[in-house]
């Protein structure tokens, strides 16, 4: 699997760290950078690459994660996800299909969130289950502003 990875400057230490446990648990990855403080630049750059199938999954980080979020979901085939808890995260694929984790360097401890991004990388969204009616909905409100 590869992995789409960027941050602000808030979180550099923290994409470190995670980057780290992506090496160390053999994922490929692409570091889309750390430098710009505009979070939404490096946002678009990894959703562009997940929407696009060049990355399987993306990984955001900033403050909060909100932010990264938010900018991540304007990009059609984007679908982001900020995650505070276990539970969240594993429902994030099982029940919703999400693309990219936005975690929060400055609400998030560095070992959570690695716990947590192999918890996810290690989740599969079986198609046809009790959610796809759901995220089919999710897909054709985004087709419907395509237009």
């Amino acid at each position: 699997m590869k992995i789409a990875i960027g941050c602000d400057p808030n979180a550099a230490q923290m994409k470190r760290e995670i980057i780290r446990l992506l090496e160390d648990n053999g994922y490929g990855y692409c570091d889309f950078g750390s430098d710009d403080p505009i979070y939404a630049n490096t946002a678009l750059k990894v959703a562009e690459a997940v929407a696009s199938g060049t990355f399987e999954r993306g990984i955001l980080l900033c403050g909060t994660g909100i932010g990264m979020s938010l900018a991540a979901n304007k990009v059609p085939g984007a679908y982001a996800v900020v995650c505070a808890d276990s539970y969240s995260v594993e429902r994030s694929i099982l029940s919703n299909n999400a693309n990219i984790l936005t975690f929060g360097a400055q609400t998030h401890g560095f070992e959570w969130a690695k716990k947590e991004t192999l918890h996810w990388l290690g989740l599969r969204y079986v198609a046809g289950g009790r959610s796809q009616d759901k995220i089919d909905r999710i897909y054709a409100i985004e087709k419907s502003f395509l237009k």
